[in-house]
């Protein structure tokens, strides 16, 4: 085949690969929406109202111009993200139980408006980014300032309140025993300190100190122990006042963080430093699989994982000279399994936990 055939346009194709694109343009759009139906509390009052609702009475509902809610919400139904029945030449608006849940019900395991309420954070790294590509280094979380902090802290409550307590600590061997007598617990990448918190209240007779070089969400996690009234956590920069290496901690938990870390095997060093020769390292990170090839085939969110991981995930991991640069799909079971040993861990036990997102792994020193 010559070159001038095989640079031909096919004008169905063309117009099909348009369509594909502009798909993805409609997405980002959409996204923007869905951001400011969670910041105006649009959602929530749809999913509290006991029948559908007009433009106009969602519109005073909220207090908002009417005109402005008109045209998000005809966005919101054309996207079939709210439902629309047209009565009498009115339409009129409400949610599927299902949507009530991952829009507004933020005590729900399925409430996914963490993400998009950093969203304006996210898509402001497209300033910085060009210059990322060119030099090499990404930028670490607090560039996306106090509320991207409560963005993530959204993002991680839903599962740390449906998993953590009920679910996976009874998943590790002996250890909700050991927590209840009193155990000595760190928690890597602690974030705003929801599971930091959360096990220090559960189990009272245990200490817990959660670490995280974010300074806005230490200040988050230091504000909820003040207003809880948690006398068992406190929180730690560790560039300041590091993991004990000593072997006297009991649990080290690092839930969705060992990806985002610029030096992750120092990280994973340290940590089996810090263990009782019966200590547990529980990780939690994201499910990734050992090729990108294999990641094409069966990962349906694969571009969206691999473009949230270079605004946030990877760009944190290269936030220095020499950053090991993971990423959001960086750390399938192989490579965790792998530097695990490097750092002498000999035990690895994948657990049998069930989550769309993350995997969970027991290891031992």
């Amino acid at each position: 085949m010559g070159d001038s055939a095989r640079n031909e346009v096919d004008p169905d194709r063309l117009k099909m690969f348009s369509f594909l694109v502009f798909s993805k343009l409609e997405g980002a759009v959409t996204s923007g929406m869905i951001h400011l139906g969670d910041r105006l509390g649009l959602y929530r009052i749809l999913a509290d109202a006991t029948d559908s609702l007009s433009d106009d009475e969602l519109a005073g509902r909220a207090r908002l111009h009417p005109r402005w809610v008109r045209e998000w919400i005809r966005n919101q139904a054309a996207a079939r993200i709210i439902d629309v029945e047209f009565v009498d030449g009115v339409e009129r608006y409400g949610l599927s139980p299902e949507a009530r849940v991952v829009l507004a019900d933020e005590s729900h395991a399925a409430f996914g408006m963490g993400m998009f309420h950093r969203l304006p954070q996210t898509m402001n790294a497209l300033e910085y980014l060009p210059e990322s590509f060119r030099t090499g280094l990404g930028r670490d979380y607090d560039s996306h300032g106090p509320d991207g902090a409560v963005g993530i802290e959204r993002s991680f409550e839903p599962w740390s309140r449906s998993y953590l307590l009920p679910v996976v600590l009874p998943a590790l061997d002996g250890m909700v025993d050991r927590l209840e007598r009193g155990a000595a617990v760190a928690d890597i990448g602690c974030g705003a300190g929801g599971a930091a918190i959360r096990m220090a209240t559960a189990f009272p007779r245990s200490s817990v100190v959660g670490y995280d070089i974010s300074m806005h969400a230490l200040d988050r996690a230091n504000e909820r122990r003040s207003n809880e009234a948690v006398g068992n956590v406190e929180f730690r920069d560790p560039r300041r006042d590091p993991l004990p290496e000593d072997g006297s901690l009991d649990l080290v938990t690092a839930f969705d963080c060992i990806h985002d870390m610029t030096h992750p095997q120092d990280v994973m060093n340290s940590i089996r430093r810090s263990l009782r020769p019966d200590g547990t390292w529980l990780l939690v990170d994201i499910k990734a699989l050992d090729t990108f090839e294999e990641t094409m085939r069966k990962n349906p969110m694969a571009s969206l994982m691999y473009g949230i991981s270079v605004m946030s995930c990877m760009s944190s991991a290269m936030s220095l000279p020499g950053g090991a640069g993971l990423g959001t799909l960086g750390l399938p079971e192989s490579k965790a399994r792998a530097m695990a040993a490097e750092a002498g861990f000999t035990r690895f036990r994948r657990l049998d936990v069930e989550h769309s997102l993350n995997a969970f792994y027991e290891i031992k020193p």
